[in-house]
C-alpha cells in the first residue's frame, strides 16, 4: 500500500479505512494459521503492507521459552536487533519517533546501525510470547497512529498464538492418552449414556476383532461377544454404577469393570482385564504353596513312621538273628516281616528325598538309583493308570554332577505325564526308561505307547503355561521348569516323537567332572568285643524295648531313659561306654541334652552317638557332621547298630 506522507496520513479517511481493511485481513488469516510459524508470517505481512518498513524483526518464544527469530529484514545480522527485542519485551510497547539511535543509547543500547524511528511492541497475554520492532532510517517515519497499528497486530497475533498453543497441548494430550491407553493390556472402552462407543484401545479393539477406527460410534452390546451382550446391556442399564462381573471366552477369564462418568459428557468407562495368566500363576503359587506345607507334613509324619518302623525291623532283625531259639515255623513269616518293613522305610526315604526342600548342593552321583526310586515312587500311580514301567540301564554309565532333587522331579514330571497319557488312550500301556551313553554323558528317554504329542502342538510342549489336559489339570508350567532345570545342569530336555503312537521325552545331562569318593565301608565288629556299659535315650518303649534286648544279648550291660532330661541325669551321674541318644524328644531333645553334658561331662558327651527318624538337612545335618562321629538314620538294621558301635566305642 502506498502511504502518504504522515501529515496527510493522520487526516486521510481513504488512509484509515485501507487500514482497517488490512486488519480485517489480517485477523481472517489468523483464523486459518495453525502453527506459530504460520502466525509470524501474517504479522510480517501485515506490517510491512502496513508501515511500508524494510527493517523488521519478529521473535516468538517456543514451547521452552527459548525465543526463535520467525521473520528478519533489514540488517545483515538479524541478531543485531535482539536487544531490541529485549527492550520491546520488557518496556513496550514503545514509539521512539526521532533521534531513536541517541536515545537508544541512553537506554545502554548500541547497534551497529542503529534506527532513526522504531517501534517496538510486546506479544503477549497472561505470559510473554515473543515480541516484534519495526525501524526505519527516516526520523519521524512513525507516530503515534502506527504505535496503534502495532498493538493491534500484537494483539491479535497474541491470542491466536495462545489458541494454537492451547489446541497443541490438547493434540499433544490426546497422544499421550492414546499412547498410554493403548499400553494397557486391559480392554478400555467409554461410552456415552445410550451405551454408544467413543473411543476405545488397541487392546479393546483386538478383543473384540474390530479395527480401532472403526470402533467409535458403534454400540458396545453390539461389538462384544454375543454371550456378554446380557450382562454388559445390564451393567449400562441406569442408573449407572461402579460393579465389576467376570465373564468367560473359552479358557480365559475376563474380569469387566465399569466406572460411571459425570459431567458435561455422562456416561462409563468398560475395562476388560483378561487375569488368565494372573489366575493361574495364583493358583501355581497355591499349589506350591501346598506341596511346601505337604513337605513340612511330610518330614513329621516320617519321623512318627520311622519310629514304629525301627521298632519292627529291629525287633525282626533281633529274632531273625536269634533264629535258634524261633521255632522252624516261623522264620519264613519273620523274614517277610523284616523284608516287609524294610521295604517301608524305603519308600518313606523316597519320599522324604523328593518332598523335602534341600539345600542345592550338586555331586557325583549314578543315575540308575535315582530311577529305580523314582519309579517305586511312582509305582501306585502307575498301577492306577494301568501303565507297565520297565527300566532299562546301559552298563558302565558315567556319573553325572546333578542335584538330586531337581533332576528326580524332572523325571517325575515325564513318567507321570507318560502314565497319564497311557491312562486317556483307556487300554493298558507301556513305559520304558531307557539310559544310554550319550557323547562324554548320559542320554535318558522316557517312552510311552499312549496317542502320542499332536505335530501341530509339539513345538509348543515346553512353552510357559501350554497344556493340552483339560481345563484344571494342568497348570502347563511342568515341562517348562524341567526344561529349565535340565538346561542349568548343562543339559538339554527335547521332545523326540510327535504325533502317532506314542511320544519320546529325551533328558541329556554331561558327564561328571569331579570323580566321587568312594564311601568308606563301615568297620567291622571286631571279634570278641569287650562288654560295654550303653545308655539309650529315646522316648518311643518300644525302641527302647528291643535296643536293650539286642544289645543284653550281644552282652552288654543297658540303661533306658525316656527323655533327654533323664538322660542327662543318668549320664552326669554314672560312667558309660556309649550312649545312643534319640535327636528329637520332649522336653530336652539330644542336641540340647548333648550341650548341657559337654559342658559339665566332656568325657562322657564324646561317647555320644546320635540317632534320629527325622529328616536331616541343614542345621541339624551341620551339627552331625561337626561332631565327626557315626549316627544312625531311623529305621536302622542291626548291622548298621554294630558299626556304629564299633566307630564310636573307645579302644581303650
Amino acid at each position: 500500500m502506498s502511504q502518504p506522507p504522515l501529515s496527510g496520513r493522520t487526516q486521510s479517511a481513504a488512509w484509515r479505512s485501507d487500514i482497517l481493511s488490512a486488519l480485517s485481513a489480517f485477523g481472517a488469516d489468523l483464523v486459518g494459521a495453525t502453527t506459530p510459524t504460520d502466525i509470524a508470517q501474517c504479522i510480517a505481512r501485515t506490517l510491512e503492507t502496513l508501515l511500508s518498513t524494510n527493517r523488521l524483526l519478529v521473535v516468538l518464544d517456543g514451547p521452552d521459552g527459548t525465543p526463535h527469530v520467525m521473520h528478519a529484514a533489514g540488517p545483515a545480522d538479524p541478531h543485531d536487533d535482539l536487544p531490541l527485542i529485549a527492550l520491546a519485551r520488557d518496556a513496550g510497547p514503545l514509539l521512539l519517533s526521532s533521534h531513536a539511535g541517541e536515545e537508544l543509547a541512553v537506554r545502554g543500547i548500541t547497534l551497529p546501525r542503529p534506527p532513526q524511528s522504531w517501534i517496538g511492541a510486546p506479544v503477549r497475554t497472561h505470559v510473554p510470547l515473543g515480541a516484534v520492532s519495526i525501524g526505519s532510517d527516516t526520523p519521524g517515519r512513525f507516530a503515534r497512529e502506527e504505535l496503534e497499528i502495532v498493538t493491534a497486530v500484537v494483539t491479535q497475533s497474541a491470542l491466536a498464538l495462545e489458541k494454537t498453543r492451547l489446541v497443541s497441548l490438547l493434540s499433544i494430550g490426546k497422544r499421550e492418552w492414546e499412547q498410554t491407553v493403548d499400553a494397557l493390556g486391559q480392554g478400555i472402552c467409554v461410552v456415552d449414556r445410550q451405551g454408544a462407543i467413543r473411543r476405545a484401545n488397541r487392546a479393546f479393539g483386538a478383543l473384540v476383532g474390530v479395527s480401532l477406527t472403526d470402533i467409535p460410534g458403534k454400540p458396545c452390546i453390539g461389538l462384544v461377544p454375543p454371550a456378554w451382550a446380557e450382562v454388559v446391556g445390564t451393567m449400562l442399564t441406569p442408573p449407572v454404577t461402579a460393579k465389576s462381573c467376570e465373564l468367560r471366552a473359552g479358557p480365559r477369564q475376563i474380569v469387566l469393570t465399569l466406572l460411571p462418568l459425570s459431567g458435561i459428557e455422562e456416561g462409563a468407562v468398560l475395562i476388560f482385564d483378561d487375569q488368565t495368566d494372573k489366575r493361574r500363576l495364583q493358583d501355581q503359587l497355591i499349589q506350591s504353596e501346598k506341596m511346601s506345607a505337604i513337605g513340612q507334613l511330610i518330614a513329621g509324619i516320617a519321623h512318627d513312621l520311622n519310629n514304629p518302623l525301627a521298632s519292627v525291623i529291629g525287633f525282626a532283625d533281633y529274632l531273625v538273628e536269634s533264629s535258634d531259639r524261633v521255632p522252624p515255623e516261623l522264620a519264613e513269616p519273620l523274614r517277610a516281616i523284616q523284608q516287609e518293613a524294610e521295604r517301608a522305610a524305603n519308600i518313606v526315604r523316597n519320599l522324604l528325598t523328593y518332598a523335602r526342600k534341600q539345600e542345592r548342593r550338586r555331586r557325583s552321583l549314578p543315575l540308575e538309583p535315582l530311577l529305580s526310586s523314582t519309579l517305586l515312587l511312582l509305582r501306585n500311580e502307575l498301577i492306577a493308570d494301568k501303565a507297565e514301567s520297565h527300566l532299562e540301564i546301559a552298563p558302565d554309565l558315567p556319573e553325572v554332577d546333578v542335584d538330586s532333587n531337581q533332576i528326580q522331579q524332572v523325571f517325575v514330571n515325564l513318567i507321570s505325564n507318560a502314565a497319564q497319557a497311557v491312562a486317556s488312550g483307556g487300554e493298558p500301556g507301556r513305559i520304558v526308561v531307557r539310559a544310554v551313553r550319550w557323547l562324554d554323558g548320559v542320554a535318558v528317554t522316557v517312552e510311552d505307547d499312549g496317542p502320542g504329542v499332536p505335530a501341530d502342538v509339539a513345538h509348543r510342549v515346553f512353552e510357559p503355561f501350554f497344556t493340552t489336559k483339560p481345563e484344571g489339570e494342568g497348570t502347563g508350567l511342568g515341562l517348562s521348569i524341567c526344561q529349565g532345570i535340565v538346561k542349568e545342569h548343562g543339559g538339554r530336555l527335547t521332545l523326540e516323537s510327535a504325533g502317532g503312537r506314542g511320544a519320546v521325552f529325551r533328558v541329556e545331562l554331561p558327564a561328571s567332572t569331579t570323580a566321587r569318593p568312594a564311601p568308606a565301608a563301615p568297620p567291622p565288629a571286631p571279634p570278641g568285643m569287650r562288654p560295654l556299659r550303653v545308655l539309650v535315650i529315646d522316648d518311643e518303649p518300644h525302641i527302647q524295648h528291643y535296643m536293650r534286648a539286642t544289645l543284653e544279648s550281644w552282652g552288654h550291660t543297658v540303661a533306658v531313659a525316656g527323655n533327654g532330661v533323664e538322660g542327662l541325669e543318668r549320664a552326669s551321674g554314672e560312667s558309660f561306654d556309649i550312649i545312643i541318644s534319640d535327636l528329637r524328644m520332649p522336653e530336652m531333645g539330644g542336641r540340647e541334652m548333648f550341650e548341657a553334658l559337654r559342658r559339665t561331662r566332656p568325657e562322657m558327651a564324646v561317647r555320644v552317638v546320635f540317632s534320629t527318624g527325622d529328616t536331616i538337612r541343614g542345621d541339624a545335618l551341620d551339627f552331625l557332621e561337626s561332631l565327626g562321629r557315626p549316627y544312625l538314620r531311623k529305621p536302622f538294621t542291626l548291622a548298621e547298630l554294630r558299626a556304629a558301635i564299633a566307630s564310636a566305642t573307645p579302644t581303650t
